[in-house]
């Protein structure tokens, strides 16, 4: 795995987090080893103009190719750590809200998500998630989901020796959706301003994923 430092006083848990916010970021840092680093999420290039968009996911399929993330997904890849994420499953012209969690029999408890990051201003950084098409069972919620990275990966993910995408791709292995585990959960996630351990408890007699 990683040899990561302790973790740093600032990273306190949460259960909703919105665009914007300042989330932990696992990188490189300038001795060549892991380390923990605090990230905006939404990711905007240094060339960019301030009133350019700053999205938070950037798309597997293109995210090696494209102007806005090329550079970045060369040389600044990092890892997001979370316990899950939250999915939205349209139906009847509605969202509901889905938590996706390592399964109950999986002892690793934390999720490492494909990120890339950059610099900002004012010696801050941002950054975004990396997000591929949904695999079963996730599919049945929704068309994308973050790229969760299989732990025997993790290092190769932040290699900075690694530059080139088919170099990036042949090393990278995904974490397999069997062992995810999907519920859905009060819509009250949907507001921001929420953030409480109670938004991760399962609807009443619902179906789980």
């Amino acid at each position: 795995m990683l040899g990561l430092p302790l973790l740093p006083d600032w990273i306190a848990s949460h259960f909703n987090i919105p665009p914007g916010t300042g989330i932990p970021v696992i990188l490189t840092g300038a001795a060549g080893k892991p380390e923990w680093g605090r990230a905006e999420w939404g990711f905007r290039p240094q060339w960019a103009q301030p009133d350019a968009p700053k999205p938070i996911n950037a798309r597997a399929e293109t995210v090696a190719t494209s102007k806005y993330f090329r550079d970045a997904f060369a040389h600044r890849r990092c890892l997001v750590p979370a316990d899950g994420w939250y999915e939205w499953q349209a139906s009847d012209g509605r969202k509901q809200p889905w938590f996706v969690t390592p399964g109950e029999n999986d002892g690793a408890g934390v999720l490492f998500l494909a990120g890339i990051w950059e610099p900002a201003a004012e010696d801050r950084i941002c950054c975004a998630i990396v997000t591929e098409p949904a695999r079963p069972p996730l599919d049945r919620i929704h068309e994308r989901q973050p790229l969760a990275l299989d732990g025997s990966c993790l290092q190769a993910w932040l290699d900075p020796g690694l530059t080139e995408r088919d170099a990036v791709r042949a090393a990278v292995r995904r974490l397999p959706t069997e062992g995810l585990h999907a519920y859905p959960v009060s819509t009250e996630v949907n507001r921001p301003e929420s953030d409480h351990d109670g938004l991760l408890e399962p609807l009443p007699n619902a179906s789980e994923a």
